[in-house]
């Protein structure tokens, strides 16, 4: 017997254990006839709705005293300078 084969026997036998437990509960309650398994067309139930709504959360940032650029870069830092700022490039905080 090859590695291969030796490493097929054992994962198929993983598998035999694994799935030895018997039948999942959909398809118990399918052998039983009682009702259908419910299917993704077919949801088994309403989802519920919220009974409390949130409130909104404020942030608790101070004002800005200054316009700020608000260049982003690519991992979505923005630039700290001044709105409008006549150097090239940005700083990002």
């Amino acid at each position: 017997m090859s590695k291969v084969d030796a490493q097929r026997a054992m994962r198929e036998a993983k598998y035999a254990r694994n799935n030895a437990s018997g039948p999942t509960r959909r398809e118990a309650a399918a052998a039983a006839g009682g009702a259908e398994a419910p299917t993704a067309s077919q949801p088994a139930t309403k989802p519920a709705k919220a009974r409390v709504a949130k409130a909104p959360v404020e942030k608790a940032e101070a004002a800005p005293t200054e316009a700020r650029c608000g260049h982003r870069s690519m991992n979505g830092r923005e630039c700290t300078r001044e709105a409008n700022h006549p150097e090239k490039n940005h700083r990002y905080g």
